[in-house]
């Protein structure tokens, strides 16, 4: 049985792990993202103990106009993967929109990962699209109670 804590943390901490699951193969540069230093951003990690399991980051944005929560960089350690952590990063993730006082966040989803999402609440708003670095994509969005 896995523990999993889920804690707010600097960036530093979880570059590592997000490099390795989304941008493996690509200039360490690349798991670098705008907003990742912004003061309002908000970087979670699942942590086993004292190992980073699982990381998200969090930063205020709009979506249509609207306050929002964008989700960026999202990950779990695959051998992590299927046992609950990212559905627990998913609770914190809305409770970090409550707190900043957004009912809406939303993400660019790799597409292998929408039907995760999609069990999780989000709802698929757009046509697949590319991201160069990151392969094809849908923009998600979860509507918080």
């Amino acid at each position: 049985m896995i523990t999993i804590n889920i804690v707010r943390v600097a960036f530093d901490q979880i570059v590592d792990l997000r490099y390795d699951v989304l941008r493996a193969g690509l200039p360490r540069s690349a798991a670098y993202f705008p907003g990742d230093d912004h003061p309002q951003t908000v970087h979670l990690a699942a942590k086993d103990g004292e190992k980073i399991v699982g990381c998200a980051t969090i930063l205020l944005n709009e979506w249509n106009g609207q306050p929002a929560c964008q989700l960026r960089g999202m990950a779990v350690d695959p051998a992590y993967q299927s046992h609950g952590v990212g559905k627990e990063i998913l609770g914190d993730i809305e409770r970090v929109a409550r707190e900043a006082g957004v009912k809406i966040v939303w993400a660019n989803a790799r597409v292998p990962a929408s039907a995760f999402y999609r069990k999780n609440g989000w709802e698929i708003v757009s046509e697949e699209f590319e991201i160069p670095t990151a392969g094809p994509h849908f923009k998600m969005v979860r509507r918080i109670e």
